[in-house]
């Protein structure tokens, strides 16, 4: 045992019923006198919450009154007896000044207790005939009394009621919960005057009441969530026990102790929102970091934009123009041009390079998958939909949102991105609450504004909420003299990431990377550089160009009409499946010497009416 509180001995040993100290921090009896031994055997030591079994909860809330007041008692709660029966006792228990979670309880066993007055008052009335008796009366008469002081002391609402469901009696802390006086509700249908609807506005039958089980099928109920109504009108949600009660072993009715628990389902909704913030926060950040690793294991062409041609300059002064505003921006060039670090230089130049760029390449997903991806979704909403998902939009909320190859978007998506993008919320897919969004939109298409819209292939009212600020951006055939500072850069990134030395680039592979018209621009020009820092053993710089690229290559300052730059483009396009043998995809496919995305190569295949004839 362990050391007792000062004086402890000597004051447990003095009381005459059993008696013990509880340490509820410990879960244990840190001191107890014989008479608590003999009834508990707590000898044997253990956890005291051992001994309660399904009592546990009570003796909760036992311990929390006791807190709460000072001192309480119970009879609610049952002890496991030192031969192991259940022990129906009653419980007092009051803190102890000085010693923080320990609190003194004193057990007295009710049978033990009825049978030594039962005997007691037999013997008394006994001896004492009629006169006695009426004493009886009296005494008996003054005991009812005591007991309503009792209930009416109860911090718990209690009341009861007849087989009939009329109310008998009704304590003073129920009527003050609930607003009714004992006039309004002794000798009435308690059911129909507090328990007749569910908080959701459905009647509540007296049929599925489990107060009246209690009764017609003589059980005890315990209910942890439900609604009383006030005599205002107003719910309370409380939680209660209903438990038959007998007369001479003939059911008499019901006794209900219920308490008001609405602050406490109040604050559990607080808790669960909380949670259900923290929860979704964490998801998003969780989907951030995964884009925010993606992008940067991913090598970009270069760090910086490069170049010093008119058109750079021109690219430059409209990214500064409107970075520091939260104007949509809409890019457009081909592919390989730099649309994606065009956005990337606006964010970053913004007030919202705090948060992150969230960048979505609207031809990667298929289009089953492009809702969720976009949106986002709820788990059940669909097929693979194991746990709550975050979609783009709402993990760019506060920063930007990236929309590569817009052009590429179902047109169905394209109506609800418009719809969230203007109203400033997103619905997660199979859900109904919308979430509030704070983004800055930047799009970016292979096509003009006027292509775009002739083509069919973006809504006229989504093009027109995403052109408010068009930038163009120029390819690279258009401005040869960036080549040679966009060559040697390209080259110093490749030679780090293969841990190479840095070749030397010759005039003479200069002049013939200037005299090639690039149809995949940087892009390709990047995939060029690669290769020739992986076969250049020496220090010079050994460029490896395909017999298409050898074509007698136009003046580097020719204008060329449109039709003769999409013949070029589809020139360049059957050269390249003419020598991976028509396959697209995969490490050695057309797709990855082009330096563009499969479902890129085959859009632009499809427009451009390419079939196996052409390149077999």
């Amino acid at each position: 045992m362990d050391a007792p509180l000062p004086d402890a001995d000597s004051l447990l040993c003095a009381l005459p019923d059993a008696a013990l100290v509880l340490d509820t921090v410990g879960d244990r009896v840190a001191a107890w006198n014989a008479r608590a031994d003999t009834l508990l055997g707590l000898s044997g030591g253990g956890r005291f919450s051992a001994r309660l079994g399904a009592a546990l909860p009570r003796f909760v809330v036992f311990l929390e009154e006791i807190d709460h007041r000072g001192q309480a008692w119970t009879r609610d709660v049952a002890l496991d007896a030192a031969d192991g029966r259940p022990l129906r006792c009653e419980i007092r228990g009051s803190l102890i000044a000085g010693a923080p979670g320990r609190m003194l309880l004193s057990v007295a066993d009710l049978d033990e207790i009825n049978r030594r007055a039962e005997l007691s008052e037999a013997a008394r009335l006994h001896r004492a005939g009629v006169t006695e008796w009426k004493r009886a009366q009296g005494f008996f008469a003054e005991l009812e009394r005591r007991n309503q002081l009792i209930l009416d002391a109860a911090g718990e609402g209690i009341y009861g009621i007849n087989a009939e469901g009329l109310t008998t009696f009704v304590n003073r802390a129920a009527q003050e919960m609930l607003g009714w006086s004992a006039e309004d509700l002794l000798g009435r249908d308690t059911h129909a005057i507090i328990h007749h609807h569910h908080l959701d506005g459905e009647r509540y039958d007296h049929r599925d009441c489990p107060i009246y089980h209690s009764f017609r099928h003589e059980r005890v109920s315990r209910i942890e969530d439900e609604v009383f109504w006030r005599k205002d009108g107003k719910p309370i949600r409380v939680e209660y026990v209903s438990t038959p009660i007998y007369d001479s072993k003939v059911l008499a009715g019901a006794v209900v102790i219920f308490r008001d628990i609405t602050e406490r389902k109040e604050n559990e909704r607080k808790l669960r929102e909380a949670l259900d913030e923290v929860a979704a926060l964490r998801d998003r950040l969780e989907e951030e970091n995964a884009y925010l690793q993606e992008a940067i294991s991913t090598e970009r062409a270069h760090h910086d934009i490069i170049g010093s041609s008119p058109a750079i300059r021109l690219l430059l002064t409209r990214i500064e123009l409107v970075a520091q505003t939260d104007a949509t921006v809409l890019i457009s060039g081909e592919t390989g041009t730099g649309k994606a670090l065009v956005a990337s230089a606006i964010h970053k130049d913004s007030a919202r390079a705090r948060r992150p760029l969230i960048h979505f390449k609207c031809g990667s997903v298929a289009p089953e998958a492009v809702a969720a991806e976009i949106f986002g979704q709820i788990r059940g909403a669909g097929p693979g939909a194991v746990r709550d998902r975050p979609g783009r939009l709402e993990i760019a909320h506060g920063g930007t949102l990236f929309l590569d190859d817009v052009d590429e978007l179902p047109m169905d998506i394209q109506g609800r991105l418009l719809h969230a993008l203007q109203s400033g919320t997103v619905t997660r897919l199979g859900d109904t609450r919308a979430k509030t969004l704070d983004i800055r939109v930047i799009a970016a298409t292979t096509l003009t504004p006027e292509q775009a819209l002739k083509s069919g292939r973006v809504r006229e009212d989504l093009l027109l909420f995403l052109n408010v600020f068009p930038i163009a951006c120029a390819p690279l055939r258009e401005r040869p003299e960036d080549i040679p500072a966009l060559a040697a850069q390209l080259l110093r990134i490749a030679c780090r990431r293969l841990n190479r030395p840095v070749p030397v680039i010759t005039e003479g592979t200069m002049r013939r990377m200037m005299d090639y018209d690039w149809p995949g621009n940087v892009r390709e020009l990047r995939n060029v550089i690669d290769r020739a820092a992986i076969v250049s053993k020496g220090r010079k710089l050994i460029l490896e160009l395909g017999e298409a690229q050898r074509a007698a290559p136009a003046a580097p300052h020719a204008v060329r009409t449109e039709a003769e730059m999409q013949r070029m483009v589809r020139d360049n396009i059957v050269a390249c499946l003419r020598e991976t043998g028509g396959v697209v995809s995969g490490a050695n496919g057309a797709a990855a010497l082009l330096g563009v995305r499969p479902t890129t190569l085959s859009s632009r295949i499809r427009t451009l009416g390419i079939g196996p004839q052409d390149w077999r």
